[in-house]
């Protein structure tokens, strides 16, 4: 090995450890907490880890490295002693330290991308505890539990499921493995919005309730705001930002969406998706920019754990039927069929078609990708007809007048960009 490339490993392990100790410094600076170790020593126990792995590799054997953690693992445990005579437990710091001396012997080692990201996971846990802490406190039971279905849904029962098909066509779309993927999938986005909105909290106004809302359910922030709008007078405007924002996500996410199970259909879609994402973006920075839109500074709606058992199961069912009946239509009325089947879904969730829409045009599926984008892009314009609907039924006049106009101009772009696919 050269010596530059020795001393590059070297000083990439020393780097981690001085981020992770400038971490530990600004938080004891700030009075979090007390600790042993601060940017000097995390360095040295970053530039320690990579010497001793350095060292067993001179001398081919690698009780080097493990003495060398040993003395460090001592020293950590020492300091730990110390702490607990002085009344402090926490173990966060003397941890750190040691994850800190095993990055740096990952670094000498070669895998100088996990040293790193193992790093910056370790400085991004260190520098988040007052969000974890917040979140700890606003979890109760209830999303306890679902959070265990859903890892029992995804590590346990979803290996199990059969992946063959059965019966003739159409009912052939699809197998117990591809529906339970698909679920899993959904609520995981769901659930990454709820623990971004239990992270960030409701007060943190309108704009980022909406756009973290929208991971969990368009259709949710649109009820919520639209309600609001009834006792919230003088605030249609924050209120109108909130329901473009969590709109916008819904066109993001079915980009991902189709990304993640057809990536070949994204050339058909992603500019539809896109248009639609901007005008709603353009619309929402308007809002923002005008005088009045100030957070209101109060909650402005509350959202539940995403993942319960049952609706699991019901957007699995939906999924699977609406994957059968997109492949009939296709297969009896050809492309007439397929949208008719599109919209009939848009109505009422525009996840489960888009999924089945990208699975059926996949390779030699029965739909074309040409055929599948534009049925997904009338799906979404279907979709956001409906929460317009919503807003005229349930908003305020105020609300109503500020939406509207948004809504008409939305819905003309992402048709209007659809036919030119």
């Amino acid at each position: 090995m050269e010596l530059t490339e020795v001393f590059g490993r070297l000083g990439a392990g020393l780097g981690i450890g001085l981020l992770v100790g400038l971490q530990r410094e600004y938080a004891k600076r700030e009075g979090d907490e007390e600790m042993f170790a601060g940017s000097r020593t995390f360095s040295l126990l970053g530039l320690a880890g990579g010497l001793a792995a350095y060292g067993s590799e001179l001398l081919g054997s690698p009780w080097i490295f493990v003495a060398a953690l040993l003395v460090a693992g001592g020293f950590v445990a020492l300091a730990y002693q110390a702490g607990i005579q002085e009344g402090e437990i926490g173990q966060t710091t003397e941890l750190a330290a040691i994850v800190v001396f095993l990055t740096g012997g990952l670094a000498f080692a070669g895998d100088l991308v996990v040293a790193a990201a193992a790093g910056v996971a370790t400085m991004t846990l260190l520098a988040i505890k007052p969000q974890t802490r917040m979140i700890a406190s606003r979890i109760d039971s209830e999303d306890i539990y679902a959070t265990v279905k859903f890892a029992v849904l995804a590590a346990l029962i979803l290996p199990l499921l059969p992946t063959e098909t059965y019966g003739p066509s159409p009912w052939n779309a699809t197998s117990p493995f591809n529906v339970g993927l698909m679920v899993v999938f959904i609520s995981g986005l769901s659930f990454i919005g709820y623990v971004l909105i239990q992270a960030v909290g409701a007060r943190r106004g309108t704009g980022l309730t909406g756009l973290l809302g929208g991971l969990v359910s368009s259709t949710a922030v649109t009820i919520s705001m639209s309600e609001r709008s009834q006792n919230s007078s003088g605030l249609e405007r924050p209120l109108a930002l909130a329901l473009l924002l969590a709109w916008t996500i819904m066109f993001v996410r079915v980009i991902i969406e189709v990304a993640a199970v057809n990536f070949e259909l994204l050339s058909e879609i992603w500019f539809p998706m896109a248009v639609g994402a901007v005008s709603g973006l353009a619309v929402a920075l308007f809002l923002y920019f005008r005088r009045g839109t100030a957070d209101a500074g109060e909650e402005t709606g509350t959202f539940s754990n995403p993942f319960r058992l049952r609706p699991a199961i019901e957007f699995g069912l939906i999924y699977g039927v609406v994957l059968v009946v997109a492949k009939a239509a296709s297969e009896w009325l050809g492309e007439a069929g397929v949208y008719a089947s599109a919209v009939i879904s848009g109505i009422a969730d525009v996840d489960a078609i888009t999924l089945s829409l990208a699975e059926l045009s996949r390779g030699d599926g029965p739909v074309e990708d040409a055929t599948a984008g534009a049925a997904i892009a009338l799906a979404a314009a279907t979709n956001t007809l409906v929460k317009g609907g919503i807003v005229m039924a349930v908003a305020s006049r105020a609300l109503k007048k500020v939406v509207l106009p948004a809504l008409a101009l939305i819905i003309g772009l992402l048709l209007g960009s659809a036919l030119l696919i």
